[in-house]
């Protein structure tokens, strides 16, 4: 089965931006406001998708009924994220824009689309504050921050273990993503947003990748770029999974994904050794190597 991805989310692009990016060097401030506008964009999501989808929708799916209910969880999690990010920040806290969820799938079925998505969904924040963590220097914000992403983080495990029988981590550490790394995954579902919200520290002079995923998702996997690449330079793919990103130098336009389980992201840089907004060819993608509940290893 081939899958065509363009930028960066499993499906669609974005139309619009939560907030005009400005590059300077991030705050407290920031950091905050770029977790609640990804609260913003979770919050939404479940609240829309459970708005959706009764209980009899989860049972046509195939779902036992604690599921729905789990879900109803999240969503009331997401609104007390939200309630608490907004109530730090004050007037300077991000509204949330208006978003469309209605994007392509590779699950024919409306509902296990839903919670597809949603795997992904909370790899991505998970990864979003473990990159904005290194801002916080109030305590007492860094310790609430933390709470929130333990909570995120035993979300997403829940999905992929419990819902979907799939493996509950990637590995012993979580994959942070800086915001400028982020931001494409943020923005992905946005079609307008408040021309009040503060600006974010993001540069998106870096083009979003498109590509191919020849043979779906899987380890050993065939990728091809169709994003426009330099051709003056060395270029190398960079595989973040955990804390030490792993290269592999690209030769045309054409890979193959790593023998690793779990969530992993890629992007092209011209670096070989490490990964920062300055050497970013590509904004990074996200690809799910799934590997069993019960699997001794991955």
């Amino acid at each position: 089965m081939k899958l065509f991805f363009t930028a960066l989310a499993v499906v669609a692009a974005a139309v619009s931006v939560a907030a005009s990016p400005a590059k300077r060097a991030p705050s407290e401030t920031d950091a905050l406001q770029f977790v609640l506008a990804f609260e913003h964009v979770e919050h939404a999501f479940y609240t829309n998708a459970l708005a959706m989808f009764d209980e009899q929708a989860f049972a046509d799916a195939g779902f036992p009924p604690w599921v729905r209910g789990r879900f109803e969880q999240i969503a009331e999690h997401e609104a007390a994220h939200v309630a608490f990010l907004t109530n730090a920040l004050g007037k300077t806290a991000v509204q949330p824009c208006t978003y469309d969820f209605n994007v392509s799938s590779p699950i024919p079925n409306p509902v296990q689309s839903f919670v597809f998505f949603a795997a992904r969904l909370e790899d991505e924040v998970v990864s979003a504050y473990l990159g904005a963590l290194q801002y916080i220097k109030n305590p007492a914000y860094l310790t609430a921050v933390a709470a929130i992403l333990s909570t995120e983080s035993r979300h997403q495990a829940w999905i992929s273990s419990a819902v979907q029988h799939l493996n509950p981590w990637s590995g012993a550490f979580g994959t942070p993503l800086d915001f400028d790394e982020s931001y494409a995954f943020l923005t992905q579902y946005d079609t307008s947003c408040p021309s009040t919200n503060p600006p974010l520290p993001v540069d998106r002079k870096i083009p979003d990748i498109t590509y191919l995923a020849e043979d779906g998702d899987v380890q050993g996997g065939r990728i091809k770029i169709f994003s426009k690449l330099p051709s003056d330079k060395n270029l190398s793919v960079a595989f973040l999974s955990g804390l030490s990103p792993v290269f592999e130098p690209l030769h045309g336009d054409e890979f193959r994904l790593p023998e690793i389980g779990g969530t992993l992201y890629f992007a092209v840089t011209t670096s070989d050794s490490v990964v920062n907004d300055d050497n970013l060819v590509t904004t990074p993608a996200i690809v799910y190597l799934p590997f069993p509940a019960n699997a001794t290893s991955p």
